[in-house]
């Protein structure tokens, strides 16, 4: 039986190091911004080292990310990803991708955990109407003919940099959701809203701070996004048992029971015909998509690295093939065997090149996809059709390639590595067959072909994948 989610957290705080920002941040590309940038990369990096340090062990464990949570608080990454503007506090949205990436290289469940809060902070700028209440509009904040207006305030993002928030949920329904999923109904009293169902979510529902969740009044129509504190009555928060991969991402299922919802918690909504639908709302998913791609490049960047520390320090194993070390090509020569490294074997360096090779090659996808959604974010209400079709496409061809690729690294990496002596996971060596669950955990959900698809079709037809959610 689930129970209310009441566990101790460690009180957020900043590290000295962190930039704070302030009401008038520098441009980017202005040398103060530049500045920011770097010390957030310099914090990002001190974190993922000291996350490296006791991954292996953590996994085993699999105990909920509480101390994972208070160490991203404590470097302020949580609070980083702000809108960028003339008042925009932190750093821009590249900068927010390259520090999933680089956090999930030492720890991907974690890497995930912050992928859905950086998201999920952006709810109340995607999903906020471009325009006041229209004269069909129920005040009390139901909907009419139109959707409700958030309550006038400061972004979710601000409220949660301010706040110290870790944010988990999710605003599109899974695929498998059986039954009426998340409900709403017009509250008794104060205009707001009951919250009604359950739903699975596959981060950081453990450890949240707040919830943001899509719903839908009576089951039909417009989806409302709607923010909720997990500690506060009616909200039952169950650990999702164990899992392969992603074992520390904090996963889980989340029962409401007639929960309160204020006017002021309703960050937005999802127009259900897909002609009301702004472009800028939809780059909701595409965000949340890319943000996850990082984290399986992030996989495979880890995987490969701590494979080639381990075979300069000379402790990979046979060539691949069964050839064995110390005989050039697996073949005695003429004049006997001609011993060589592990750095020398030519069946390991080739086996590198081709993994460099996947790794580079997905960076390059990713890199250029997530150029052209930072763009996209920039744009703002001004976003055309045919740009938001363009950041699509580019995100489900880094989604595709990614995908494949640490599925790949990661499996070549075990027969590299992992079946080496002192590499085996259950004597304390360095556990690789992780990343490979981390890997088929995270891609897991992707419909490769799907996307492959929707790709063809663009490029041959010149079609849009659909507006509206999912997507």
């Amino acid at each position: 039986m689930s129970t209310p989610r009441k566990s101790p957290k460690r009180p957020a705080t900043r590290t000295p190091s962190a930039p704070v920002g302030g009401p008038e941040a520098p441009p980017s590309g202005h040398p103060a911004r530049r500045a920011d940038d770097a010390i957030w990369s310099r914090v990002t990096r001190e974190l993922a080292d000291d996350l490296a340090v006791d991954a292996l062990a953590r996994d085993r464990a699999g105990k909920p990310p509480f101390d994972e949570v208070a160490r991203l608080q404590e470097a302020g990454l949580p609070a980083l990803l702000t809108a960028p503007g003339p008042n925009r506090r932190g750093a821009d949205w590249a900068a927010a991708c390259a520090v999933v990436r680089e956090i999930s290289a030492a720890d991907s469940s974690v890497g995930e955990l912050l992928a859905h809060h950086y998201a999920l902070s952006w709810s109340s700028r995607f999903f906020a109407p471009a325009q006041e209440p229209a004269a069909g509009r129920h005040g009390t904040g139901r909907l009419g003919t139109t959707p409700p207006a958030p309550a006038a305030g400061p972004a979710l993002d601000v409220r949660t940099a301010e706040e110290h928030w870790l944010l988990a949920g999710g605003v599109e329904p899974p695929r498998n959701e059986a039954g009426p999923g998340l409900t709403l109904t017009p509250a008794d009293s104060c205009g707001g809203w009951i919250l009604e169902g359950s739903r699975a979510f596959s981060s950081a529902v453990t450890v949240a701070d707040r919830l943001v969740v899509g719903a839908r009044p009576g089951g039909t129509g417009d989806l409302l996004v709607v923010l909720v504190d997990p500690a506060g009555p009616g909200v039952f928060t169950s650990a999702a048992p164990d899992r392969v991969g992603q074992r520390l991402a904090g996963a889980g299922t989340v029962t409401f029971d007639r929960v309160a919802v204020p006017p002021e918690d309703v960050l937005g909504a999802l127009p259900h015909d897909e002609h009301d639908v702004a472009p800028f709302t939809t780059l909701a998913p595409l965000a949340l998509r890319l943000l996850l791609v990082q984290v399986g490049l992030g996989i495979a960047e880890g995987a490969l690295a701590e494979a080639r520390d381990i075979s300069r320090a000379g402790q990979a194993g046979p060539a691949p093939g069964g050839h064995p070390a110390g005989r050039r090509g697996g073949r005695p020569d003429a004049d006997g065997p001609l011993p060589f490294g592990a750095g020398d074997d030519p069946y390991l360096l080739l086996a590198y090149g081709e993994l460099a090779t996947a790794a580079h090659a997905a960076a390059a996808v990713v890199e250029r996809a997530t150029d052209a959604l930072a763009h996209g974010l920039l744009a703002g209400a001004s976003l055309g059709v045919e740009e938001r079709a363009d950041i699509a496409v580019l995100v489900a061809a880094a989604e595709t390639v990614t995908g494949r690729a640490a599925v790949h690294i990661t499996t070549r990496v075990l027969e590299l590595v992992d079946g080496t002596a002192g590499a085996d996971t259950h004597v304390g060596g360095p556990g690789f067959d992780r990343f490979w669950r981390n890997a088929r955990a995270l891609t897991a959900p992707t419909r490769a072909a799907h996307r492959l698809r929707d790709i063809g079709d663009h490029y041959l037809n010149g079609t849009h994948a659909r507006l509206t959610l999912p997507v």
